[in-house]
């Protein structure tokens, strides 16, 4: 055989091969794998189960592989919730609620401590966040120890949270009665002339300037103080270093108290 048809046959020989391969590496790119789909759930229920899908079911027809719901029912249902204080009667519903989009955003959930130490992670997920926030919030209690009401699971970002709005923030003062106090009385004094009570938690929720611009009248601005009689405003007649008419609020939030007060100042108080 000539060299010239040797190289032909050769050259024949590596066209074919490419074609072939070039076909199997088609083949096995169209009939890959597909990746599995793993759902998060909640733990808590004994019956009830939120995926981060967004549905609520019976813990017995989670899908024993990829651990979600079944994909029926409502997405994102609110069953047993309170859209305006964002508070629900069930831990699953809850969670299942506060996923939704349209009502909590990502871009918010980023900022938010997991705890209160600079040092705390932040949540990577809105599912992680409504599992975590609906479990436990102090908004939903009264002097720490009792429920504010049936609604045991709040979702609504935490008050000192900087994504949180003023509409967010004056939901979770539902069946709190804000109190203007008497020059020089404490919180205390306050509820108690009333018939009621101080809730300590909630004054953290008033300690902020757009609140307490709502409240008072603030004509000498809101303005960053130090002490246990705040959120506050000081009276006309107060010395002038002491700012008249202004609003105060307080940063060190451990400063906080039902029981303290100012001869110059008139408290906004929570009470229940």
């Amino acid at each position: 055989m000539s060299k010239s048809r040797l190289n032909l046959s050769f050259l024949f020989l590596q066209f074919y091969m490419l074609q072939y391969l070039s076909a199997i590496s088609a083949i096995r790119k169209d009939i890959g794998f597909q990746e599995k789909l793993l759902c998060k759930t909640t733990v808590q229920g004994r019956y009830l189960l939120s995926d981060d899908n967004g549905y609520v079911c019976d813990a017995l027809s989670v899908d024993p592989e990829s651990r979600c719901c079944p994909v029926k029912g409502e997405k994102y249902s609110c069953q047993g919730c309170d859209l305006v204080s964002q508070c629900c009667n069930s831990y699953e519903f809850c969670v299942s609620c506060c996923a939704s989009p349209a009502r909590t955003q990502i871009e918010q959930v980023l900022k938010v401590k997991i705890a209160k130490p600079a040092t705390a992670g932040i949540y990577e997920n809105v599912f992680d966040f409504c599992a975590g926030r609906c479990r436990h919030n102090s908004e939903s209690v009264v002097h720490e120890n009792a429920y504010l009401s049936d609604f045991h699971h709040c979702f609504s970002l935490p008050s000192n949270s900087s994504g949180a709005s003023v509409t967010q923030v004056e939901a979770r003062l539902a069946g709190i009665n804000v109190i203007i106090g008497r020059q020089g009385e404490s919180c205390d004094s306050v509820c108690k002339s009333n018939g009621q009570s101080c809730v300590a938690n909630k004054l953290l929720v008033l300690n902020q300037c757009d609140i307490i611009e709502k409240y008072m009248s603030c004509k000498g601005g809101c303005l960053e103080s130090m002490g246990a009689d705040q959120p506050a405003e000081v009276v006309d007649d107060a010395p002038r270093h002491l700012n008249p008419r202004a609003c105060l609020y307080t940063r060190t939030q451990s400063m906080l108290s039902c029981d303290g007060s100012h001869r110059h100042t008139r408290r906004l108080c929570p009470c229940a």
